[in-house]
């Protein structure tokens, strides 16, 4: 690990540009170097740390920066070993030369001197930034050490020399400190310069004393590392507060001399010949309109597309640019290239242009930084036209005349003017286009309980559009498929695609996505109302600042200027949305957790519909302000909106009938269709449609998709579904052989273990089934309750209630306020009819206890009608049905008391709903002697 930092740290010294040799010099250490305080490296113990010692000297000296490194590292264990056996010096030919000093091995008292054969370090070139479009001409000197064991000590000094000829004489350094959790029993950083010299230093780390002297005619800074611990920060504090673990030193004077020192470097007039291929393209953009805002959209437009992104640090293009002509004719340049290009291209077309230097991470850092190219790594174009400043740049992507008025996050930059100039902050303004607009529609019409049908559209601009146009062009239909199923997945759950694509439009630089499909549908029965959350923008809200802490009370809540964008859905309701409501929030505040918003939501025509809009600007939310803003989230996310049906909204069984009545479902059915006959071999596509049918009460037409689905691929899941269809079509010994398949592939599986003991039973096959429930309770683990209560069931049914009851006796004695436990032992009393008033008191118990009681309610009406009274056994069950309307076991019995009780009709009509839901419910309760 260490040594990866090192070499990073290594990396932060290489910016700069000037010509030197492309192999590494071995030379002594210069002589101005302060030798490190003696360590006897033969002595160390496994009490030291591995970073022994970290010496960074650095000397600034006639333009130059000399950066001189002194490390060792112990070798502690094979890991360490196999990432130090290597060294790799890094360093770049055309800004100056790397200097080898000594390379050693300490072994005990032996001293073994890597350098003593000759030049040992091989020098290669490597992209290594390549896959991010990056070539810096970095030359890399490595050396495999050999010999180097587990308990070494490996020694190395070398120096990197540093003259930028961009920066007109003027120097620059960015030394990065060692944090405090670094352990090093020797560490610091030195930085010296001639006196009177104009060099200017500085340190943003808290707690650190520097040692400042001056002797010999140079000006010294030592730094002890590692840094003390710092002082944490929120996550969401606003950039200025980072504390940044580095020492950087300048001669610039200030930002004015930044400024003039860089302006020479972006001369744009006359750049572009007369008669050049890259004229013709300025005199197409001049002969299509004089309207200036056109022509600097075009010529936007001409930088992005018709030039790709390469970054070239080669031969000084750290800061000095290739010419427009270059760029032009290789079609590839970096910030510096487009810009250039683009400022030549708008001096041409009358354009007012300049270029301006930004940090694009760290842009509300620089006015506090010292004035220094170093505070910049990019650089753009601003542009004034018709009196309105225009950010534009050339790396960007996308960008139209739609979006000629957005703001980049950069917060600070520095125009690059002959005469100089200061800072200059950014205005933020909410972007001319969202970058992302996402529409949904779903057409709940065949019932809040059945799955709907959806479409869905997203519209994406801007640098994400130009991403998405290559996974367009790029990508195979299975990919395509995989990736827009993802995106759709990212607002819709679980949702089944039948029809997808995805467009790329040039002209408006748009990429859109569509798909259709089918998805489970968004409503839920809560407090025996159906309702769905159509809220997506407040609920996905996350704004939780920490400000307990007294020395983060007066920190801003940064907000970032993320993408902005458009949420838009629509639900087509039932009955053409009679007796439907809206409740919650129909409309926002105009700012919420520091975004600006807009709401509109309506409900009319038989459409829910709600739009929002978000346009983050990256503002700040004030220390003073924090806690109102918590609070305004807090109750819009108790009010989210939502859509109510009306409390006299039918069962799930009545719109199923109804549905089929009107071959409603049709829509639905027809993409399962389409779906099975695009991928016939998909077993996903013949589960999903077995579902649906499952959940309209089609056995038949669901178990054929079960057939279908286990012949292409079968799993304990869809055994034990096809299990339970060919239960309830009475097919029994079909359903005890998909069980033991189940069971043959997962003896594991609590659901395979029970069906295969209850169906064994239920076919005659009872001691084995009760012997292979004891062997799974022995067992133990969280699935033994599960089967106790089926032991007591097969044991009543055997004969054997007492020993049933004993079961349950004491599961309830374990936890006896355990609502399904009371419950169990209540119904196991029921059905056997024994010790009936102790049944009522379990169910009682239960009741008061459980938060959702209608399985309870059931089982006391079982025990009402063992009792007789069937007008409190019907209570019971249309307190159950009340809560959950299509409890098939409730409406079972409701059936057999209203016939008890004269309503024949009723009864019958209960009855058979009830087999609609469980066609064998007939034979399951003549089991316990309860016929209608």
């Amino acid at each position: 690990m260490f040594v990866r930092a090192l070499i990073a740290i290594l990396a932060a010294f290489a910016c700069g540009t000037a010509y030197a040799g492309d192999k590494p010099l071995y030379a002594a250490a210069p002589t101005w170097v302060t030798p490190a305080p003696e360590i006897d490296f033969s002595k160390l113990t496994d009490r030291d740390p591995m970073l022994v010692l970290f010496d960074q000297q650095q000397r600034i000296e006639n333009g130059q920066v000399w950066i001189y490194m002194s490390q060792a590292l112990r070798v502690v264990s094979p890991q360490v070993l196999s990432q130090v056996g290597t060294i790799q010096l890094p360093w770049q030919p055309d800004q100056g030369d790397l200097i080898v000093h000594v390379a050693q091995i300490v072994r005990g008292a032996e001293r073994i001197d890597l350098l003593a054969k000759g030049e040992p370090l091989k020098v290669l070139q490597r992209e290594e930034q390549l896959e991010k479009s990056q070539i810096s001409g970095t030359l890399t000197a490595t050396m495999a050490v050999e010999g180097l064991r587990v308990g070494d000590t490996l020694i190395f000094r070398y120096s990197i020399t540093r003259k930028d000829r961009a920066l007109a004489g003027n120097v620059q350094t960015v030394a990065p400190l060692l944090p405090e959790n670094v352990r090093a029993r020797f560490a610091r950083l030195m930085l010296s310069w001639p006196k009177g010299a104009p060099v200017k230093w500085k340190l943003y780390s808290e707690g650190v004393t520097p040692k400042i002297t001056s002797a010999g005619g140079f000006e010294t800074v030592e730094i002890p590392m590692p840094l003390p611990k710092q002082p944490e920060m929120p996550n969401d504090a606003p950039g200025r507060y980072t504390k940044l673990a580095m020492l950087e030193a300048t001669s610039f004077a200030d930002w004015a001399a930044v400024s003039k020192s860089m302006a020479p470097l972006y001369k744009a007039d006359g750049l572009i010949a007369a008669g050049s291929p890259l004229a013709a393209e300025v005199a197409k953009i001049a002969k299509a309109s004089t309207d200036p805002r056109v022509r600097t959209a075009m010529a936007l437009r001409l930088v992005q597309d018709e030039v790709r992104y390469l970054l070239n640090a080669m031969d000084g293009g750290n800061y000095i640019p290739q010419s427009p002509t270059a760029t032009w004719s290789l079609r590839y340049g970096d910030c510096k290239a487009k810009t250039l290009l683009l400022l030549a291209i708008l001096r041409e077309l009358g354009i007012e242009a300049e270029p301006v230097i930004a940090s694009s991470s760290m842009g509300e850092l620089v006015p506090a930084r010292l004035a220094a190219p170093a505070a910049f790594d990019h650089v753009l174009v601003r542009a004034t036209v018709a009196g309105k400043t225009l950010w534009l740049d050339g790396t960007s992507a996308g960008d139209r005349i739609e979006d000629m008025e957005d703001t980049p996050p950069f917060r600070t930059v520095l125009p690059l003017r002959m005469a100089g100039a200061e800072l200059l902050p950014i205005v933020m303004r909410p972007p001319g286009r969202p970058t992302m607009e996402i529409s949904v529609e779903l057409d709940q019409r065949a019932g809040l309980t059945i799955p709907a049908t959806f479409s869905y559209s997203s519209v994406a601009r801007g640098p994400l559009a130009a991403m998405l146009q290559a996974v367009s062009t790029q990508a195979t239909k299975d990919q395509l498929r995989d990736f827009v199923e993802k995106m759709v997945g990212t607002v819709l759950v679980n949702a089944a695609l039948g029809d997808q694509a995805l467009r790329y439009d040039p002209e408006t630089a748009t990429a859109t996505i569509t798909a259709s499909g089918v998805i489970g549908s968004g409503f839920e029965r809560e407090n025996r109302r159906y309702k769905m959350v159509l809220d997506r923008t407040v609920n996905d809200i996350d704004f939780a600042p920490d400000r307990a802490r007294a020395a983060w009370r007066d920190i801003p809540v940064a907000v970032a200027p993320d993408a902005t964008g458009t949420y838009r859905l629509r639900v087509r309701l039932p009955d053409n949305g009679k007796g439907f409501v809206l409740e919650g929030n129909q409309t926002l505040p105009p700012v919420l957790a520091g975004v600006p918003m807009m709401r509109t939501a309506s409900l009319a025509d038989g459409w829910a519909t709600v739009e929002d809009r978000f346009m983050p600007v990256g503002a700040e939310i004030a220390p003073a302000d924090v806690a109102a803003a918590r609070t305004q989230v807090t109750l819009a996310k108790k009010r989210l909106l939502t859509v109510l049906a009306p409390v006299s909204y039918p069962p799930h069984y009545e719109v199923v009938a109804a549905g089929k009545a009107s071959k409603i479902f049709d829509p639905v059915l027809a993409v399962y269709a389409k779906m099975i006959a695009e991928e016939p071999e998909e077993v996903k596509w013949y589960l999903n449609r077995a579902n649906f049918f499952l959940g309209i009460y089609e056995w038949r037409r669901a178990l054929a998709d079960q057939d279908k689905a286990i012949a292409l691929q079968a799993d304990v899941r869809t055994y034990l579904a096809r299990s339970v269809t060919r239960e309830a079509l009475g097919d029994d010994a079909g359903a005890l052989a998909d069980a033991e398949e189940a069971y043959a592939l997962e003896p594991g599986n609590a659901t395979a273990v029970s069906r295969v003991a209850r169906l064994r039973f239920e076919k005659g096959d009872r001691d084995t089934a009760l012997s292979m429930l004891e062997a799974q309770i022995a067992e133990g683990g969280s699935g033994a309750e599960g089967y106790q209560t089926l032991q007591a069931e097969l044991l009543a049914k055997s004969g054997r209630a007492s020993e049933g009851l004993a079961v349950l006796d004491k599961l309830v004695a374990e936890r006896p306020s355990d609502a399904n436990r009371l419950n169990n032992r209540c119904w196991f009393k029921g059905t056997n009819n024994l010790d009936l008033e102790g049944a009522l008191s379990d169910c009682a118990k239960g009741i008061e206890i459980a938060g959702s009681p209608a399985h309870i309610y059931d089982s006391r009406a079982m025990v009402y009608y063992r009792m007789g009274k069937m007008a409190e056994a019907l209570a019971d069950l249309n307190a159950a049905l009340e809560v959950v309307p299509d409890q098939s076991a409730s409406l079972f019995m409701r059936g057999v008391v209203r016939r008890r009780m004269g309503d024949t009709k009723s009864g019958d009509k209960d009855l058979a709903t009830a087999r609609l839901l469980w066609p064998v419910a007939d034979a399951e309760y003549a089991r316990w002697g309860i016929k209608p």
